[in-house]
Order: C-alpha cells, then structure tokens, then sequence
C-alpha cells in the first residue's frame, strides 16, 4: 500500500511554511510518515501536522482494519493520553484520520504546548498498535530584541526568536510602546541620543511582542532572565550580553554579589563560592554549583576596557533564590472521552529555567523515572502516590491518596428527644482534602453537603441510617451512621416514670410532715396520747414502799366489760421487774421482794 501525500501547514495569520516528508518506521510493513520532526512558530498562533500511516491489507488470513487513532505527547505507564482528553487541550484540538492520512490542528498556541506530538493507531490484529516515533517537536516560540553597538549612537536592533521561524517575516518596531512607521525588517538600525524603550513583534501576532529593552548609550548589559529559581544542591547557568562603543577593547570581565566604595568582590576570589563558579568570557555567562540558601543574592556582570574610565557593570542584576523545590502532586482526569485515565504531575513552587526530572513513588517503591508525570488507569483505595527530584530524592512532595479513616459523629450523643437539633460531622483523612455528601438511606438524591450536617425539630420520620460520603478527585469512601428519636411509648413511659417519682415524693414529704406533727402532739400530752391507742397494752410499774411489807399485795381491777382470758393479752405485754424494799435499813428477806401485779382493762 502506498504511502498517501504528506505535508505540514503551520499557520499563523500570514505565513505558510512547506516542510520535508520523514518517514518513520515503527515496525515492518507498518509505519507512520510525518512532513517534519521540528516546527517552530509563534505563542498564540495555530499549528497543523500532517502525516500518513500504514499497515499490512491483511495478516494470518485475517483482514486488518483500523479501530482507532490519536495524536498525544504524553504517554507513562504503557497509558496514552489522547490530545482529546487533556484538559491542558480543552477546546483547543481537533484531528482527523482515515484512508492511511492524519492531520493534528491546535489553536491559541501557549508556551506550554511545546512538546513532541505522535501519532497512534490501533487495528484488529494481535499487536496491531502502532505509534510513529519520533515524531514531530513543536517549538512555541518567544521573541527578544538583540543589539549591536555601530558607533558611540548608532545602534543596531535584531528581532529574534528562541527558535528559527519560516522565513520571509514581517516584523512591527515598536518605541515606548507606539510602532515606528516604515520598519518592517527583522533589523532595525537607528541613532538613539537619549534612552528609549524598544520591542518587536511579528506582524499579525501583534499580542505577542517581545519584552522591551531599554537602550540608553554604547555601554550595556544585557541579562537573558532577571529573575530564576532554583533548588538547593542543584547548578545553575546565567547568561548575558554586552556592548562598548567600537574601537575599544576589553581587557577584563567577571560576575560579582558584593561591592562597595567601588570596590567589587570577584565570585572567584570569594570563598563562598571556591571551586563552585566558572565563567564563559566569550558568552558571558556564569554557572554555579552545588547550590546553597546562602547563594540567594543578586548577581551582576562587569567588564573594563583599555579605555580610560571605560568599565560598565549591568545593573539591575540577575536575582537567585536558592530554596526547597516544596514539591506538589497535581491530580487531573480526563475528560470528553474514554478510556478514562488520571494524571499526576510533579510541581514545585520554584519555576526553574529548565525542566527538572522527578521520580515517582507508590507506598514508597519506586514506579516510574525521570518523568514529570503518571498516568494511571485505575487509583486504587490503598495507593498513595508521591514525587521526588531525580538525584535529590530528599525532596520529596506529600502522598496523594483517596479518603481513608472516615467516621461521623453525632452530637448530642445521648438519646434524642424529638423535636431537638442534631448534628452529624463527618471527617476522613484524604489528599487532596475531601468533599463530604450526605445520603439517607433508600434516597437516591443527596441529603446535604459539606462537614457538618445539621437536622433541626428532629422528629421520628427522621430516624435511620445516614451515610456520609468522603471524596475527592482520587477516591471515595462511605461511612454510615444510625440515629433514633425517643419514640412515642418510651416518650409516654418516661413522662409516667418522672410523674410517679414527683408523686412519691410529695408523699414522703406529707408522711414527714405528719409523723413530726403527731410526735409533737405526744410528747405534750402523754395522757391523752394514751387514751388515743387503738390496742391493749398491759402495763408493769415499779413500785417501792416505805415500810417492811411481809406479803404480796395483789389487787384485780376489771372494767365494766366482761373479763378476757389472760393469755389473750399476751400480745403487746412488757414486763418489768418490781423490787420492794423495807422500812427497816440494813434488814433484807425474800419478801423484800415482791410483785404487784395490776391488770388494767380499757374502755372500749
């Protein structure tokens, strides 16, 4: 099967570039054909790829027939991540594939796309998947204005991007931010008697200008970033330019932190730095290794000439922060269409220059290198996934991992009494940090969200199990709860019990009350307390006389009543003992003691 024609088309408001045919060969008898492996244009501008693929017409008697194809710069984990999916590409992808041609078109162009784009195709064979490899790198580009010094005014401008555009350009000059009339050239050369600020942009990509520059005389430094980052024990590179007016030489050149009294500390010679810094002359550049916070300072680039007073120094310099990378995980989903995937990607608060490598952990064994990504099919509930710097592995970001440990908890915690207010509090442990829903059960439809669940005038139709569901973008967990009112007969019971004791006690009360008034009552009138008794009682008395008695003295006393028989009255009987003593002192006999017995019969 031939191959079908190939051609890339990098459109960006004006220009069209035709790039040479690559084929690529990824297996025998399959193979994929790209127009080019570089393309270079413009931040904003939209970009197609061109490519054919093909593929045996049929194989073990079976005949082959594409089930899908897709465009992806990213694949880790034997996943592919489809150009369609990415949310970075939302919006922003549309491709085409079908009878052996593929076509990639991306729009509003960001410095972030830049990346090398592959095309996928999968067929009904064993094995039948295909990927072109390599396949087309894309450059989104960044534009400066470079200078050369002519003479002690003259001054010669360069409109230049960080990679090769298609050529012819149209370019627009722009001074303290208004176009300069007629300067459509990628150079531009002119007299500058006082300090102007220049850019440049390519024409039709207006919103995409360079940074400006200010040009101010002969003597400059110009630093290619002002600002960078970077981690602690890593190395770093700094670049500039500079320019003198002609016919002077330099004679000397170095890169200082410290000066004063125009006294300026070269890096070499400070022992902060020994056997740390190396210097470029021709480029103008300083690199530093084996990074400390210590290194966090503002560096500047100086040279001296053969010329009398001839030394410039580029001031504003270029600031270092020195720091721990603080790494983080981003999650991500896919989106729009299947197969579903997650990504993970490591960030860190420092945005250095170049594109750092990390390592990728679950559970702390290693799963992956140098990618600044994971792409995971399936986050299992027990994964927990953490990044670290490739090399400095002791930078390490926190784990991500779906919920795990949820419980809920109901306040008041005792028995609720309806028409009460309840809270229900739900927490887990998850990172990213969860979102908490609340389901009751045999409802479909949430009852509440957020932390905290609360239910006011409980009543018995709201008793049940409530299940609070912890999630975030890696995982779910589910945690259930019972709650219960006091119900109607034990609420009935518990008013009767509490009405019964009330009664009970105002009883003892009265029962106190009385008992104290009638034992009042007694004991200021014994007689007629004696008269009130409801029984018989038989009494015995203690009686002495003052003279000898040689006999017993019995005396029976009846009432009016007919006698009872003694033993009758046994029942509520006290006996006491009488001793009878002589008038005679000192002479005692068994008379001397002696019993008067008296029974005395109440009236009825």
């Amino acid at each position: 099967m031939r191959a079908a024609a190939m051609s890339l088309t990098a459109t960006t408001r004006g220009f069209v570039v035709l790039l040479l045919t690559v084929t690529v060969i990824s297996q025998d008898d399959w193979n994929v054909t790209y127009s080019s492996t570089q393309i270079c244009t413009l931040k904003g501008s939209t970009v197609e790829m061109h490519c054919s693929y093909r593929y045996p017409f049929e194989k073990d008697g079976q005949k082959t027939r594409v089930r899908s194809g897709f465009w992806f710069s990213k694949d880790s984990n034997n996943i592919y991540v489809d150009l369609r999916t990415d949310p970075e590409y939302s919006g922003r992808v549309q491709y085409h594939y079908g009878n052996n041609s593929c076509t990639l078109r991306i729009t509003d162009l960001r410095k972030s796309d830049s990346a090398e784009y592959k095309f996928r195709f999968t067929t009904n064979q064993p094995g039948g998947s295909v990927t072109g490899s390599p396949g087309v790198t894309l450059s989104v580009a960044d534009l400066q204005v470079n200078r050369s010094q002519i003479n002690l005014y003259s001054v010669e401008l360069k409109c230049q991007s960080s990679c090769p555009l298609a050529e012819p350009q149209s370019y627009i000059w722009y001074s303290k931010g208004r176009s300069i009339d007629g300067e459509t050239s990628q150079f531009y050369r002119s007299y500058f008697y006082r300090p102007s600020r220049i850019s440049c942009a390519v024409n039709g990509h207006e919103n995409s200008p360079s940074p400006s520059v200010l040009v101010k005389d002969a003597w400059d430094v110009t630093y290619s970033s002002t600002q960078i980052c970077a981690f602690k024990g890593s190395t770093v590179e700094m670049h500039c330019s500079y320019t003198h007016p002609p016919g002077i030489h330099v004679t000397e050149m170095f890169w200082f932190t410290k000066a004063k009294d125009d006294e300026y500390v070269k890096l070499k010679d400070d022992p902060q730095y020994a056997d740390r810094v190396e210097y470029d002359q021709k480029s103008c550049s300083l690199t530093i290794r084996n990074l400390t916070e210590s290194d966090s300072a503002e560096y500047k680039f100086r040279f001296k000439t053969n010329q009398q007073g001839g030394k410039y120094s580029g001031s504003p310099g270029v600031t270092l922060s020195v720091k721990d990378p603080q790494l983080q995980v981003h999650v991500s989903r896919s989106v729009n269409r299947f197969p579903t995937w997650t990504e993970l990607t490591c960030q860190s608060s420092c945005q250095r220059p170049d594109y750092p490598s990390y390592n990728w952990y679950n559970n702390n064994v290693k799963v992956l290198e140098g990618k600044t990504y994971l792409h995971l099919q399936a986050f299992g509930p027990s994964d927990s996934y953490y990044c670290a710097v490739q090399g400095q592995e002791h930078f390490r970001s926190h784990a991500v991992y779906a919920p795990k440990l949820s419980s809920v908890s109901v306040s008041p915690s005792a028995e609720i009494v309806e028409g009460s207010s309840v809270n229900l509090t739900c927490s887990s442990d998850a990172n990213p940090a969860a979102n908490y829903t609340w389901y009751k059960e045999n409802q479909d439809s949430p009852k509440a969200s957020g932390h905290i669940f609360t239910i006011t005038d409980f009543r018995a139709e709201h008793s049940g199990y409530y299940s609070c569901e912890a999630q975030n973008i890696v995982g779910r967990h589910t945690v259930s709860v019972h709650v219960a009112v006091l119900g109607g007969s034990w609420k009935a019971a518990a008013v009767g019990a509490t009405t019964a004791v009330t009664l009970l006690v105002v009883f003892l009360l009265v029962f106190i009350m009385m008992r104290k008034k009638r034992r009042s009552e007694q004991s200021a009138d014994p007689v007629q307390r004696a008269d009130n008794r409801e029984q018989d009682d038989l009494h015995y008395a203690s009686i002495q006389f003052s003279k000898n008695l040689q006999e017993s003295l019995y005396s029976n006393t009846a009432s009016a009543e007919p006698q009872r028989h003694v033993e009758k009255e046994d029942e509520g009987v006290v006996y006491s003992g009488v001793r009878c003593n002589s008038g005679i002192r000192g002479q005692e006999t068994e008379e001397d003691a002696a019993a008067l017995y008296s029974t005395v019969k109440k009236t009825r």
